[in-house]
């Protein structure tokens, strides 16, 4: 198995380091980094995941191709990138975009398809989801009858908090609010569709959007298994968690630990990390129909 790449170091070039991805500003334009970094609980693992970032990036790429929408993606090539000398670019190759710049929307916009995670945790003590009410009677994991829109704030500790759509209208806007609402709607519809003829339910998803030129435009990543409830729909039965493709996995695991979740993480056994690798990788290659290069 490959070492994992947990850290990129473009000197002299500013960098803004996230949770996953080192973005660095190349002027006109930013190049953003997937790395193999993982986080589960608001904290990123000390251990790393072998080609994740690759499966994140060329995950994404597919589905701004699929799509069509309107997103921040330039090219994956680095051939045309003014990078430092003496810099190893087969360790930056699948894991790159070059992307436009766009000013933020401060709102993660979230679609939820099935009842499952926080939405699951409200609706068994309250009967909704993020305040919309629900039918009675539901399991976990079941469909709901419509995808529901709940978007939450960006969060700068990275834990996002739920807010109801008339607050994230008046933070950015009725208009706005309205609009990123149908848009990512649709764009889940399309894109859950697709999954489900390859083999895979998308639980729930959320996106990131932007402005540039006047234009509201996808950025960031869109239907990863980072982003994403990935589960595999001949194995898909509501009333119990549900096997999966994405980092629930790794999530899972260490609930089996005494980690208190108030402390740096434990180390991933091999074992994990194998499987968290190979699970990334599979769901790519059933949602793409293309045979992961780096395998």
């Amino acid at each position: 198995m490959p070492s994992a790449l947990l850290r990129t170091a473009l000197p002299d070039l500013p960098v803004r380091r996230g949770k996953v991805r080192d973005i660095y500003d190349l002027g006109h334009s930013l190049l953003m980094v997937s790395t193999d970094r993982i986080s589960a609980f608001d904290w990123v693992l000390p251990t790393g995941i072998p080609d994740k970032g690759r499966v994140l990036t060329q995950m994404s790429v597919f589905w701004f191709e699929l799509l069509g929408v309107a997103n921040h993606l330039l090219t994956t090539s680095l051939d045309d990138v003014d990078l430092p000398p003496g810099i190893d670019r087969t360790e930056l190759e699948g894991r790159s975009m070059v992307v436009r710049k766009a000013e933020v929307v401060p709102i993660e916009c979230v679609v939820r398809g099935y009842l499952e995670g926080s939405g699951w945790r409200e609706y068994r003590g309250q009967g909704s989801v993020c305040g919309l009410a629900l039918p009675t009677g539901l399991r976990q994991c079941d469909q709901l009858p419509e995808p529901l829109f709940t978007p939450a704030t960006k969060e700068a500790s990275g834990h996002d908090v739920n807010i109801a759509f008339e607050r994230m209208a008046e933070i950015i806007g009725r208009e706005t609010a309205e609009t990123l609402r149908e848009r990512s709607l649709e764009v889940y519809r399309r894109g859950a569709e697709h999954a489900r003829r390859q083999g895979i339910v998308i639980a729930d998803t959320k996106f990131e959007w932007g402005w540039h030129d006047g234009q509201l435009i996808l950025i960031d990543e869109v239907l990863t298994p980072d982003s994403s409830r990935f589960w595999p729909a001949d194995r898909y039965q509501p009333g119990g968690s549900q096997p999966s493709f994405d980092k629930q996995y790794v999530r899972e695991w260490l609930e089996t630990t005494d980690w208190d979740k108030n402390s740096p993480p434990p180390e991933m056994p091999d074992e994990i990390v194998a499987r968290t690798r190979d699970k990334y990788i599979e769901a790519y290659e059933r949602l793409s129909g293309r045979t992961f290069p780096w395998r």
